[in-house]
């Protein structure tokens, strides 16, 4: 299976997890909106790396650098989305609700590209040698 079909079910996996988490801390756990997203979205995004540095991209390099790198793809990604959902509304007057779809493929693209070809790039698995 080609990685991006992989890529797009994870997110459909990490998307439901998250999403459940949340509705589940606020209807259960009477938590608030802003803490119940919160320990979603850190959920979602955990599952989403290790699904995705396992399965998606089969990387087996060190842990600490590809998480490191992931955290900065994550962050990259979600301020495409936000500036184009801002731009959208604050510039544009579009409803806010439909900004936010529009928002889905910067985010999605970014997010794509840059952990196949940054946080989880071969180049390091498959070259890194303890033996000179």
């Amino acid at each position: 299976m080609h990685p991006t079909v992989r890529f797009f079910i994870v997110g459909g996996i990490n998307t439901t997890v998250g999403l459940l988490t949340i509705w589940l801390l606020k209807w259960l756990g009477g938590l608030s909106d802003f803490a119940a997203n919160l320990v979603g979205y850190v959920l979602g995004v955990s599952v989403s790396f290790l699904l995705n540095r396992s399965w998606t991209f089969s990387y087996r390099g060190a842990w600490l650098p590809s998480i490191a790198r992931f955290g900065i793809v994550v962050a990259v990604a979600y301020l495409a989305n936000l500036c184009v959902v801002l731009l959208l509304v604050q510039k544009f007057g579009m409803n806010g609700y439909l900004a936010q779809i529009f928002g889905i493929p910067p985010y999605t693209i970014i997010f794509y590209v840059g952990s196949r070809y940054f946080a989880f790039r071969q180049i390091e698995a498959e070259t890194w040698n303890p033996i000179p």
